[in-house]
């Protein structure tokens, strides 16, 4: 595990950042190919069309990109489509940083909450929200697969914090 003592974050990457985004995603991800037999919507996502929108940002610590985080901006909330750790970053407090910045720009842009969801099959990902403070706000059928059953989840932010923006080196 890699320390993380400050992350930086990167807004609207172009599409050079592609390929990395989609093998984040992909690595990130892998571990509930066996638990869903395909792979969750995150990997199969356009990940140009949110570049071009300004949802995604690109976390490093000044030597290597760590994770990312897409987010939807909403009338009264932000919300996290995806957020990804990589494996050497996990357990680094890197994740809670990420989360920590969403819910800054959130507090800072006047959104008094942050949403998120994950699907029910993916229990680990509840366990890291519910830690960090996310609580359930209901449940209902995957609109693109049905089978499936999304988590909703949600943490209130107060108002104007501290940024963690900045560049990566």
């Amino acid at each position: 595990m890699a320390a993380v003592t400050e992350i930086f974050a990167r807004s609207a990457p172009d599409e050079k950042y592609l390929p990395w985004i989609g093998a984040a995603t992909e690595t990130a991800y892998s571990i509930y190919l066996p638990v869903l037999g395909y792979p969750p919507v995150p990997v199969t996502e356009d990940y140009a069309l949110r570049i071009a929108a300004g949802e995604v940002f690109i976390f490093g610590n000044g030597k290597s990109n760590c994770g990312l985080v897409v987010i939807e901006t909403h009338d009264s909330w932000l919300e996290i489509f995806i957020i990804v750790v990589l494996p050497e970053f996990q357990g680094s407090a890197t994740g809670r940083a990420i989360l920590g910045w969403v819910e800054d720009r959130a507090a800072q842009s006047g959104k008094p909450e942050v949403r998120l969801y994950t699907n029910a099959l993916m229990e680990r990902n509840f366990e890291i929200y519910r830690r960090a403070g996310y609580v359930e706000t209901g449940r209902r059928p995957n609109p693109k697969r049905p089978q499936l059953t999304i988590v909703d989840m949600a943490e209130p932010v107060e108002s104007s914090s501290s940024s963690h923006e900045g560049t990566l080196a």
